[in-house]
């Protein structure tokens, strides 16, 4: 330490000391950087992985990074780990920018124990969820780890406890992103669960409760790694991963992109990009995409495309339930949440795994205040022993709580049919829709003219010397006088039937209306929704 008004002696040999401490520093700081050593980090590049460095310098901007932690060490003993006690514990954590703005990450290390979660490790990410919590900003985990540290015992399995009650608290807070890039299995696999959204690689990440050597012992099935939890299986099969990606450099660019849709929490709204496409701008293709006979199949993709900036959008889930588009876009430079039936699968109609798919969807735009529009084309639920006995009236509820429940400004366009408990379920006026619109082509009602027909005039068709020409008859009498484009809206349940080449021009002039909704909220701890 430097005496004020010491010996020149004195102050020289105390500068002299601090430089030493300081180069030594910066030596240390250099061989935490490097890790565990060039040949971990080729066996990591010879699996067709980065390292845990080199993926926070693609999810964030250049040279924004400031680490947290980065000499921290366990304390554990036994098993040889008292022998190896290397920088950062196997993982990185600390925060950063992307596009300028604030985002906490950490990252496993997979070259230093395998990525494993020991207690030191579980405290490092306690701590940076803390400071994202505490700062409202978006939280990316890159995860490439081997589950809990065995050798640690319990104390491994409390920090995974310490984390998934972190997720908890955060959810809907502030945005939580998994990013899979290597193995996750166990009870490990329950904090992506508990995100926003899940990223996957294939052929290098999977995640799975009991991997297939248990299985195989347990149930006999032999099965390998990626066909039990690859990003396939997760993507198209069971809905645990939004996206999936042959690398993941086009991963993580995607992250970054979902990132400048997303606000930094819910006290915030997403951020507008302010661009050269005209609000206002005509859709005449509209015209020609969708046809006016119900029974012929289009590309609700290409609706959207017209509707939407630039038509960019990302569309989350896409393999999994594609009978209903879920996407992020912008309308006019402002951020909304599409939902939409695709004719083009199952003709559009809600099922079990679409009805989850949406209400998650929503509840997430919701939570980050991000206006819904809603494209209607559904000719109902999917009938089926199958789709009743696996609970379609449970799960087709909780779209209808997500709907019920959502507070952001919300807008329904009806293009074509909407019938029955399909067309309330979608947001429909009666349920909450802040406005609702219809094109010309629309048909909604209880079930389709062939059917009601067929209910309704039973006896009379079954009575009639031409049955088929009765039936014919009653089918075009139904739908003049119940069916027509305009019936909806004389009764008040449509707002205005709009020329479709003016979709964009009046959803972006409704949205501009209603961003300054203000919604009263119930005075509860929280519903009871049919999760």
């Amino acid at each position: 330490m430097t005496v004020l008004g010491g010996p020149a002696g004195e102050v020289r040999a105390a500068s002299s000391d601090a430089r030493e401490r300081v180069a030594e520093l910066q030596a240390v700081r250099e061989r935490v950087r490097r890790g565990p050593g060039e040949k971990a980090t080729e066996t990591q590049h010879a699996k067709g992985k980065l390292t845990a460095r080199e993926r926070i310098g693609l999810l964030l901007d250049e040279g924004s990074f400031r680490e947290v932690e980065p000499l921290r060490r366990h304390r554990a003993t036994g098993f040889g780990l008292e022998a190896k006690r290397p920088h950062t514990d196997g993982v990185i954590t600390g925060w950063g920018t992307a596009y300028g703005r604030t985002v906490f990450t950490y990252a496993h290390d997979f070259r230093i124990f395998g990525g494993a979660l020991g207690e030191a490790h579980a405290q490092k990410i306690h701590k940076i969820m803390d400071l994202a919590f505490a700062a409202g900003a978006p939280l990316v985990s890159l995860n490439d780890g081997a589950g809990a540290r065995i050798q640690e015992g319990v104390t491994a399995l409390a920090g995974y406890g310490g984390i998934f009650r972190r997720n908890t608290r955060a959810s809907g807070v502030i945005p939580q992103i998994s990013v899979m890039l290597g193995p996750c299995a166990g009870g490990a696999a329950y904090s992506p669960a508990l995100t926003d959204f899940v990223f996957m690689i294939r052929e290098t990440s999977q995640m799975f409760i009991t991997g297939p050597d248990v299985v195989q012992a347990v149930t006999g099935e032999e099965i390998s790694h990626n066909g039990l939890g690859g990003a396939d299986v997760h993507a198209g099969v069971s809905g645990v991963s939004h996206f999936a990606y042959n690398d993941e450099q086009s991963c993580i660019e995607d992250v970054r992109y979902l990132l400048s849709l997303l606000p930094q929490n819910s006290r915030e709204t997403p951020p507008v990009q302010s661009g050269g496409d005209p609000f206002d701008r005509r859709n005449e293709s509209l015209l020609d995409l969708v046809p006016a006979d119900g029974h012929r199949p289009y590309d609700m993709c290409k609706v959207i495309e017209e509707i939407v900036d630039y038509g960019e959008y990302l569309e989350i889930h896409e393999c999994w339930a594609p009978n209903v588009i879920c996407a992020l876009s912008r309308i006019d430079g402002h951020v909304v949440g599409i939902v939409a039936n695709q004719p083009q699968c199952l003709a559009g109609v809600l099922d079990i795994t679409a009805s989850e798919k949406a209400a998650r969807f929503v509840q997430m735009c919701d939570a980050f205040n991000i206006p819904l529009v809603t494209l209607l084309d559904v000719p109902g639920f999917l009938p089926g022993v199958g789709q009743e006995h696996g609970g379609i009236i449970r799960h087709g509820a909780k779209l209808l709580y997500a709907y019920c429940n959502a507070t952001v400004p919300r807008i329904s366009l009806i293009l074509r049919k909407a019938y029955g408990g399909a067309y309330i379920v979608m947001d429909s006026r009666s349920i909450g829709a802040d406005l609702s619109y219809a094109w010309p082509t629309n048909e909604i009602a209880v079930m389709g003219a062939e059917g009601a027909a067929n209910v309704i005039f039973r006896r009379d068709i079954a009575e009639a010397e031409d049955p088929e020409a009765m039936r014919a008859q009653k089918i075009e009498e139904y739908k003049s006088e119940l069916m027509h484009p305009y019936y909806a809206a004389e009764r008040g349940l449509v707002d205005d039937v709009i020329d479709p080449a003016e979709t964009r021009q009046v959803l972006a002039s409704a949205l501009s209306m209603l961003r300054t909704k203000q919604a009263d909220l119930a005075g509860r701890k929280h519903g009871n929704p049919p999760i």
